[in-house]
């Protein structure tokens, strides 16, 4: 029988990530994964119908760790209505005019629907943390310089991202956090393999070396941020990522089987009127 996933994966207690595992290998992933994602995607319809729950799945990890070949594998049988893909890349100009949970809230699903974010608000506590000197682009009327940015600058971050998951949980929003965990040896081989083969060199970036280097800052960043924010209403689920087809099977089942929790999620039932004149209509069409 098959581990509960959702317990197996879940952030609970304080962790460490150096003692959790970034490689496991279930059999036939790949193959458990084709008949799930189209339950995931029957369930979709049902929730698009209900219209009375929305769905933020957020996407966490290393370069490398696999998130656009999950979000690719994952969603495939999608109603392509019912899913948005959110790519969170350096702030534009306009965002950057707003505070920085505006661009998360403004791309929040719509009840019925679900929203990925590859990469997530996280990022204002992982990558501006590693380089602090980004806030500075921000405009805080309170911070005028990188020493400005102390340790109670990120408990109030801290705060307001706990603030904003709660307040979208309450209203209707199920929010899943997925932190793909990769091991830097994994890394190393994926980034070798974007060098050798022609048709990924695209994906290469004399950038991604300069951030390996920064491997250790990163890891404390997450686990920090991990610690800090994996709350009942959003969770954290450390997933291990070197076997990519695990990876994706894991988040799928972890998914379906909380979604699956929800027996309130139901298609509407048909106007008693409408329900009552069905054989007429049919042969109203049937007679045309």
């Amino acid at each position: 029988m098959e581990d509960n996933l959702i317990e197996k994966y879940k952030v609970t207690t304080s962790i460490s990530l150096k003692n959790t595992k970034t490689k496991v290998v279930i059999k036939k992933a790949d193959r458990k994964l084709e008949d799930l994602r189209k339950d995931l995607g029957k369930l979709q319809d049902t929730m698009y119908a209900h219209d009375k729950y929305s769905v933020l799945v957020c996407l966490q990890g290393m370069d490398t760790s696999g998130k656009d070949s999950l979000i690719r594998e994952v969603f495939k049988e999608f109603n392509v209505r019912g899913v948005v893909v959110h790519s969170f890349k350096v702030p534009t100009e306009l965002e950057l005019s707003h505070d920085y949970l505006w661009r998360h809230y403004i791309a929040l699903p719509e009840r019925g629907k679900f929203a990925v974010f590859n990469r997530t608000h996280y990022e204002n506590v992982l990558v501006t943390r590693v380089h602090p000197n980004y806030i500075l682009g921000e405009n805080i009327p309170t911070i005028n310089s990188v020493d400005d940015i102390n340790d109670a600058f990120w408990d109030t971050r801290f705060e307001q991202i706990n603030n904003f998951e709660k307040h979208v949980a309450e209203n209707g929003t199920i929010i899943f956090k997925f932190f793909l965990n990769l091991s830097k040896e994994e890394q190393k081989s994926r980034l070798l393999r974007r060098l050798e083969k022609q048709e990924k060199n695209w994906k290469f970036s004399a950038g991604d070396l300069k951030e390996r280097k920064l491997w250790d800052n990163y890891q404390f960043c997450y686990e920090d941020a991990i610690n800090r924010t994996s709350k009942p209403y959003a969770p954290w689920h450390i997933i291990p990522a070197d076997d990519k087809d695990t990876a994706r099977y894991i988040v799928a089942k972890i998914m379906y089987d909380t979604l699956s929790k929800y027996t309130d999620i139901q298609e509407p039932e048909l106007d008693d009127a409408i329900k009552a004149n069905i054989e007429l209509y049919k042969k109203e069409l049937e007679s045309e």
